[in-house]
Formats: structure tokens, sequence, C-alpha cells
């Protein structure tokens, strides 16, 4: 009885040693990949007004093009800054469905955590525009669920943003930082995995590197036309007024 004591003591105290030690990562990079279901994306844009000619399209694009569309990004982060930049595609997709703002990675975004501020680099179509303003705030509800992503293990909350884009998140406790990829932040922790499933977009971190990250590698994004997150969506409608069904899809991709 004395030895089963000693024995369940000794794992008693190797535990909480442990949980003492833990190693939380406050510096270093993320490598995430964004996945766009290019096919699923596509059909919602086909109606009885177009399907005359953007079925045909359709069909052909499904002959030479994947299902999903990847793109690569990295996200630097150090306690209370975070710094997201897509990178340079290495495939393009045919056609004018490529195009499409869903697709594309279109922004540059400095985020510091401590002000609860942003610096975004937007590129909307042929312009630029540089957004500084306050980070957007997400009334996150934090669920049980569990998910490993990326050798973490993440916890999931949902929330839904601009009024209508429902949102998944993983984020692991273990980064401390409240940072995302895009513009998403506001949990206990980094996230590693971002859906959004009706959108058919989806953002998941493949590698975390864990390293001393030089001050010279989160300095906010420089060119484009200042103005805030309100003046960019008064500028976008403007520019969209025309282009009917077609400028709301547009405008979420921009606004995200």
């Amino acid at each position: 009885m004395k030895r089963i004591v000693i024995i369940v003591a000794a794992i008693f105290v190797s535990t909480s040693v442990c949980a003492q030690y833990a190693r939380f990562v406050t510096e270093g990079t993320i490598e995430f990949e964004k996945s766009v279901n290019m096919y699923a994306l596509i059909r919602k844009n086909i109606n009885k007004d177009n399907e005359s000619f953007l079925q045909p399209a359709f069909e052909q694009y499904r002959k030479s093009q994947p299902q999903f569309k990847k793109l690569k990004s990295n996200l630097t982060f150090s306690k209370d800054r975070t710094l997201f930049r897509p990178l340079e595609e290495t495939e393009t997709n045919a056609g004018f469905f490529g195009a499409s703002p869903m697709v594309s990675q279109n922004n540059i975004i400095y985020t510091n955590l401590t002000t609860a501020s942003s610096i975004a680099q937007k590129k909307v179509f042929e312009e630029t525009f540089l957004v500084k303003d306050s980070i957007r705030k997400i009334n996150w509800k934090i669920t049980t669920e569990m998910r490993d992503i990326a050798g973490y293990q993440c916890r999931r909350a949902n929330a839904i943003v601009l009024d209508s884009i429902y949102v998944v998140a993983f984020y692991a406790e273990k980064i401390p930082v409240s940072g995302g990829p895009e513009s998403f932040t506001g949990l206990p922790g980094m996230i590693l995995g971002l859906a959004l499933p009706h959108e058919n977009i989806t953002w998941f971190a493949t590698k975390v590197t864990d390293q001393s990250v030089p001050a010279n590698a989160l300095t906010p994004p420089a060119k484009g036309k200042q103005m805030n997150n309100k003046q960019l969506h008064e500028t976008i409608l403007s520019a969209l007024k025309d282009w009917g069904e077609y400028a709301q899809a547009a405008l979420k991709a921009f606004l995200l």
C-alpha cells in the first residue's frame, strides 16, 4: 500500500512539474494554406439568366482544373503584434473564374493587439488602399470541440462577421497571442484553423515555427490610398453600384 501511495505521489509531482514548465509560444511564424472549393463557388453563381454560357464554361473548367485552389501565406507574430502576408502564387487558374476576389489573396495586414488597431494594405482590382482602423470586434462563442492542427490542440469557436458570414475558428491556447489569418482575432490563443463554410473557403496552419522574431520582420505596410474601414466600404459600394448580385460577393471578399 505504501508503495502504491509513493507511485501515485510521484506521478502527481511529475504531472505538476510538466504543467508548470509547459512551453507557451509567443514568437514565431505560421504557414497557412488557403483552400477554395472552386466547383462549389462557381455553381453558386450559375442561374437561369447566365446558365446558357456559364454552365458550358463550368463544365470545361472541371475538365482542366482541380476542385480546390490552394494559396499560401505567412503570419509572423511577436507577443502583441502580428503581420499576415500572402505568398506569391505558383499556380494560376485558367479563365475568368480564377479572377474572383474570393479566390485571390488581397491583403497584407499588420495588427497591434495592445492598441487594438490594424493597418491593412488591400488590393481592390487595380487600386491599392491603406486602411488604418481599430481591429474588428468579433463576438466569439467558444465550444468544447477540440482538433489537432499543426501539432497543437485547438479549441473551436463560432461567430458571425459582416452581419451574415458564418465563421468557424480553431485556436491554440499554447500560443497565447490573440491573432489569426487575415483580420480574424479576438480569441484567447492563436487561430490556426479558420473556415467560412457557406463561402467554401478555409485557412489552416500547415507549420508553426517557434523562433525569435526581429523587429523589422513586423513592419506595417505603407503603400496605398489612406482611409478607414467605413470609407473603404463606401468606396467599394460606389465602384460596384452597377454590378448587381456580383457586387455583394465582391464586397464581402474585400472586407474580410
